[in-house]
């Protein structure tokens, strides 16, 4: 769960890991869906017959079906201020994938409080340095700093 800190306290969090999402498994239906969505329907993510022939043995999900699981996953271990009425996404300063998820695989997302600072009266900008482990891997899938905009009641 999201840890809520009042938010004159949140800088005093800059450097710590804030939280580790539970795992989350990735099916091949998410896959499935996400090639809808983004008509991205290569077949290393669409076909397992095929992938099987491939290095991974199985499908893979799209690198930025991982990305776009962290709202879900920051949601469950990030840290925001208290009296948040709203989290809007503010982009991203770094995203690399390091190995693909494989079918089946269970990802979770490890975050760092990199940076706080607040914007206007009741607009906090944080940087979160996160890494989205597999399950049984020692590689991570991605690393990514991410931005995200807390707007606090005020």
């Amino acid at each position: 769960m999201r840890t809520i800190v009042p938010a004159a306290e949140l800088a005093d969090h800059v450097g710590s890991e804030v939280g580790v999402s539970d795992w989350f498994t990735i099916d091949q239906a998410r896959i499935d869906a996400f090639a809808d969505a983004t008509e991205d329907h290569q077949w290393i993510h669409t076909d397992p017959e095929r992938a099987k022939a491939t290095p991974w043995g199985t499908t893979i999900a799209h690198g930025y079906l991982t990305l776009s699981l962290l709202p879900h996953l920051l949601g469950q271990s990030g840290i925001a201020p208290e009296g948040t009425v709203m989290a809007i996404n503010y982009g991203s300063d770094r995203v690399r994938f390091l190995q693909p998820v494989k079918v089946g695989s269970a990802i979770r997302a490890r975050a760092v409080l990199s940076e706080v600072t607040e914007k206007s009266p009741g607009q906090w900008l944080t940087k979160f340095s996160v890494t989205v482990e597999i399950q049984g891997e020692e590689k991570p899938a991605m690393v990514a700093e991410t931005l995200t905009l807390f707007i606090t009641q005020g």
